[in-house]
C-alpha cells in the first residue's frame, strides 16, 4: 500500500480492543448506551466521521476511546492532589476526544479546574458527539492551538521550587485563550502518545515548554506515555498522514530521565520511567521486532 493512502477502517479492531481496563464500561456509562451492539454502532459512526477528516492511526485503532491516564502508575498519586490542593489545575495536552479528562472529572476533579487542549478543535467536538454531551453538560475549558507557537504558549523556564502554600491561578479557566495564561500554575499535566510524533530535537523543545507550565509547588506532576524503545533511536513506521516522516524517534527510559535532568535544576524533581510491552493485539510485527513499547513516565516536583 502507498504510505500516502490511508488504509480502510477495520471493524475487527473494535472487537479485539482490550476491555479489561474498564474502557467499555466507561464509554457505556458516559454515553448511556447499555446495549453492546448499539454502543459499537455509535462509536463506529463517530470513528467514520472523524477518519474522513483525520485519517490518523489513533482514529483507526480506536485510541480515542481508550483510557490511558487512569492506567498510568502515577495516576493515584496525581489524583491525591485533589484532596491536598483543592485549587489544583489539571491540563490534558493532546487530549484528542477528551476520554481521559472525562475520567478525571468522573473520579472527582472539579470541572472548573480542568483544561483540555489539542491542535485540532474538531477533536473536542467529536468528543461531545461520542459521549453525547454538550458544552453545557460538560463545561470543561478547551483550547485549540499549537504549543510550538509562542503566541499560544510563550516559552518559559521552570519556576523555582516555592515554599509558598499557594500559587494563584487564573480566576476563571473558561476565559483563558492561550496556555501562556497558566504558565507556572499547572499542578498535573498529562500528555500521552504525543512526544513520539516529533523528532529528537523537537521532543526536547516540547519537554521544555511543558516544564514551564508546571507549578513550583511540591507534588506537582507531568505524567504520560508514548512509544519508546530499550535503546533510544529512530525506527521506521508506516506513515499515511501528512506531516509525518515515517521515521519515529523513541527514547529509552534512561535517555528520557536524562532529558528531564537537563531541563529542571538538580534536586528539584523526581523522574521515573519504565518501558512496557504494547499489549494491543493489532500492533504490527515490525514494532514488536524493534522492541517498541509504551514508555510510561512521571516528573514530580520535590
Amino acid at each position: 500500500m502507498d504510505v500516502s493512502t490511508p488504509p480502510p477502517l477495520d471493524e475487527s479492531l473494535w472487537d479485539v480492543m482490550h476491555m479489561d481496563d474498564g474502557v467499555l464500561d466507561f464509554v457505556k456509562s458516559q454515553t448511556g448506551i447499555d446495549d453492546a451492539g448499539e454502543l459499537k454502532k455509535h462509536v463506529l459512526a463517530i470513528q467514520a466521521s472523524a477518519y474522513q477528516i483525520f485519517p490518523y492511526p489513533c482514529i483507526r485503532s480506536f485510541d480515542f476511546a481508550k483510557l490511558r491516564l487512569s492506567n498510568l502508575p502515577a495516576y493515584s498519586q496525581a489524583m491525591a492532589l485533589l484532596r491536598e490542593r483543592p485549587d489544583a489545575i489539571f491540563l490534558d495536552l493532546g487530549c484528542c476526544f477528551g476520554t481521559d479528562i472525562r475520567k478525571v472529572a468522573v473520579d472527582g476533579f472539579p470541572m472548573q479546574n480542568l483544561i483540555a487542549c489539542d491542535l485540532h478543535g474538531e477533536f473536542w467536538n467529536f468528543g461531545h458527539e461520542l459521549f453525547r454531551s454538550t458544552p453545557e453538560t460538560f463545561p470543561v475549558a478547551f483550547l485549540s492551538g499549537d504549543v510550538f507557537d509562542p503566541a499560544f504558549l510563550a516559552p518559559a523556564a521552570p519556576r523555582l521550587t516555592s515554599t509558598s502554600s499557594t500559587v494563584v491561578p487564573p480566576s476563571n479557566l473558561s476565559n483563558i485563550t492561550s496556555l501562556t495564561a497558566v504558565t507556572g500554575h499547572v499542578s498535573i499535566l498529562h500528555c500521552s502518545f504525543v512526544f513520539h510524533l516529533f523528532s529528537e530535537q523537537k521532543q526536547a523543545e516540547f519537554a521544555r515548554l511543558l516544564a514551564g507550565l508546571l507549578s513550583p509547588l511540591p507534588g506537582s506532576m507531568i505524567i504520560g506515555s508514548h512509544l519508546g524503545m530499550k535503546t533510544m533511536g529512530y525506527f521506521a513506521a508506516k506513515s499515511y498522514h501528512s506531516g509525518h516522516s515515517g521515521q519515529v524517534f523513541a527514547h529509552s527510559p534512561e535517555s528520557w530521565i536524562d532529558l528531564w535532568g537537563d531541563i529542571f535544576p538538580q534536586g528539584t524533581v523526581r523522574v521515573e520511567a519504565a518501558l512496557k510491552a504494547r499489549e494491543e493485539r493489532h500492533l504490527s510485527e515490525s514494532l514488536r521486532q524493534r522492541d517498541v513499547g509504551a514508555l510510561t513516565w512521571s516528573i514530580t516536583r520535590l
